[in-house]
């Protein structure tokens, strides 16, 4: 029973992003989609990015300081955040004129 206690006391400490501010992006014929991402301002968030294009891409953002290079029918994983509210600009580095988008944090 001792055990099971501590089991409940585990699960309650998963963080708060593990149960619904995960945020999905699809990298389809050298584009973001979609092209705005809102997400909630203080908060950690996960995206979770899926390259559908049979090329590698790299999500790049400097104003997140993150990049990631992204295999062609792969996922990725992203944390960001906390963040202030604002706009976040990110790119497919290997496609910049078109794998365009924002994070729009409110």
């Amino acid at each position: 029973m001792k055990s099971l206690s501590i089991l409940f006391a585990l699960l309650l400490s998963v963080p708060a992003w593990a149960a619904g501010t995960e945020y999905q992006l699809v990298i389809r014929e050298h584009r973001f989609e979609p092209i705005e991402l809102r997400v909630p301002a203080n908060q950690k968030v996960k995206l979770v990015v899926h390259n559908q294009d049979s090329t590698p891409e790299e999500f790049e953002s400097h104003e997140l300081n993150r990049e990631k290079v992204i295999a062609p029918g792969a996922k990725a994983t992203i944390f960001v955040g906390p963040l202030k509210p604002g706009r976040y600009p990110f790119v497919g580095e290997f496609n910049e004129k078109t794998a365009r988008g924002v994070l729009i944090v409110e």
